[in-house]
């Protein structure tokens, strides 16, 4: 649960500091925030990997998660135009973030199996017996 606490952590952190990037534009003071949203991005997607998350699920949910909520807030927040094509495209965006993740869980699985499997096998009755005689 820490581990995605901590991936959303980051793309807050990530979508705060580009939303800020805008206001930077006109008052040079918003850079502090630009600055402090991007360090603390990249400071929590390294504790997101050491906790076990996949590179590529990590990366593909922070950018993925970034780009769509960045598109939605401007539209909100700026009136940046939001078309039905847009609208397609975030949701393709989302569309592509589940099937990594599910092929992610996928490999898990089955790694986990092979290394009970070989565990299992590394303690066969016949390879004990063979290893007394």
């Amino acid at each position: 649960m820490t581990r995605w606490l901590l991936l959303a952590g980051a793309i807050v952190c990530e979508v705060s500091a580009t939303l800020a990037l805008d206001a930077a534009q006109r008052n040079p003071g918003w850079f502090v925030l630009v600055a402090a949203g991007y360090l603390g991005a990249f400071l929590l997607l390294p504790q997101v990997l050491r906790r076990g998350v996949p590179l590529g699920v990590a990366y593909g949910l922070w950018g993925a998660s970034g780009v769509a909520l960045t598109a939605v807030l401007s539209a909100v927040l700026f009136g940046d135009p939001l078309t039905p094509t847009m609208l397609g495209g975030i949701a393709l965006i989302i569309a592509g973030v589940l099937v990594v993740e599910i092929g992610s869980q996928r490999a898990e699985r089955q790694r986990a199996q092979r290394e009970r499997a070989s565990g299992a096998a590394a303690t066969s009755p016949d390879e004990i017996a063979g290893a007394e005689s």
